[in-house]
C-alpha cells in the first residue's frame, strides 16, 4: 500500500474523530428531549437510511464485482456497535460528554491487549498503558473510593465493546463493500434497542421532532458518515494506528462539551483525563511502523 494510500486513511480516521467527538454533545442534548433507546434506535436507522442511495449507486457501479457483507460479517460488527452504542447513549444520561469521550477511549488500549487471543504480539508499552489508564480512570471517576458510578460502568463496557467491534471491522471489511458493511450494522444496531423504545418509553412524534437536529447530526454525520469513514480508512491503516487516531475523539468530546455545553472538568478529572489520553499514546507508540 502506498504512503499517499495510508495518508488519506489517517485523514479519513481524524474527519471520524471529530465528527464522533462532537456527537457526545449532540447526544447529551438530546437526551432533553426523548429517551436513550429511542435516540438511539432513530438516529441509528436514521444512518442506515442515508447510506441507502450511496449503496444502491456503487452497487450499479460495481456491478458483479460488488460484495454484500455475509450474515456472520453483519451480526459481528452489528451487535457489538448496538450494544456499545446503547449502554453509551444511558450512561450520557449521567455522564458528561468529555468524560464520556475520555472513558470511552479506554477502547484504544483495549484493542491491543484483546489482539491477544487473536495470535497478535503485543508489547511493554501497552501493558503500561493498561496502568495509567486504569489510573487516570480512578481520577476521572470523581470520586473518593474504589468504587464507580453506574453511568461510568456502561461507558465503560461500551469501550471494551466498540474495541470488539473494531477488530471485527478490522477482520470483514476487506471481503466486503464498506459502505454496505456499514448499512447492515446500523441495521442491527438500529433494530435491538427498538422493542426497548416502543414498551419502556413510548415515544412521540413530538420528542423527534423536539430533539431532530441532535437526530439529524448523529444519524447523518455520526453514523452514517463517520462510521463509513472508519470501515474505508481502517481497509488503509494499521488496526492499531486507526484507533489512536479515531481516540482523539475524546479531545474533541472534552473541548466542544465545555464550549457548547459548559462542562467543565475539575482539576482531578483534569489529571485523570490527561494520564488516559498518554496510556492511548503510550501503547500505540509505534504501532504504525508496520503494515
Amino acid at each position: 500500500m502506498g504512503p499517499m494510500k495510508k495518508a488519506s486513511g489517517s485523514l479519513l480516521l481524524l474527519l471520524t474523530a471529530l465528527i464522533w467527538g462532537t456527537a457526545f454533545v449532540a447526544q447529551r442534548f438530546g437526551m432533553n428531549f426523548m429517551g436513550p433507546f429511542t435516540f438511539q434506535s432513530v438516529r441509528t436507522l436514521l444512518g442506515c437510511l442515508a447510506l441507502l442511495p450511496v449503496l444502491l449507486l456503487r452497487r450499479k457501479k460495481q456491478g458483479a464485482d460488488f460484495r454484500m457483507p455475509s450474515l456472520r460479517a453483519t451480526f459481528a460488527c452489528g451487535l457489538p456497535l448496538a450494544l456499545a452504542s446503547t449502554l453509551q447513549q444511558i450512561g450520557l444520561t449521567t455522564v458528561p460528554a468529555g468524560k464520556a469521550g475520555f472513558i470511552t477511549a479506554l477502547y484504544v488500549v483495549l484493542v491491543p491487549v484483546l489482539g491477544i487471543f487473536l495470535g497478535r504480539k503485543t508489547n511493554a508499552r501497552t501493558w503500561i498503558g493498561v496502568g495509567l489508564a486504569v489510573a487516570g480512570l480512578y481520577l476521572l471517576s470523581g470520586v473518593g473510593s474504589l468504587s464507580i458510578a453506574s453511568g461510568e460502568v456502561l461507558v465503560i463496557l461500551c469501550a471494551i465493546l466498540y474495541s470488539l467491534q473494531i477488530l471485527a471491522i478490522d477482520h470483514f471489511a476487506p471481503s466486503c463493500d464498506g459502505v454496505a458493511l456499514s448499512l447492515c450494522q446500523f441495521l442491527v444496531a438500529g433494530l435491538l434497542p427498538l422493542p426497548f423504545a416502543l414498551f419502556l418509553e413510548h415515544p412521540q412524534l413530538s420528542q423527534l421532532w423536539a430533539g431532530r437536529w441532535a437526530l439529524f447530526y448523529t444519524g447523518v454525520f455520526s453514523c452514517a458518515i463517520a462510521y463509513t469513514l472508519q470501515i474505508i480508512g481502517q481497509k488503509r491503516t494499521p488496526p492499531t494506528l486507526a484507533s489512536l487516531i479515531m481516540s482523539l475523539e475524546s479531545v474533541f468530546s472534552a473541548v466542544f462539551g465545555a464550549l457548547l455545553l459548559g462542562e467543565i472538568m475539575s482539576g482531578r478529572e483534569l489529571i485523570g483525563s490527561a494520564l488516559m489520553l498518554c496510556a492511548v499514546l503510550l501503547s500505540q507508540i509505534g504501532a504504525g511502523e508496520k503494515g
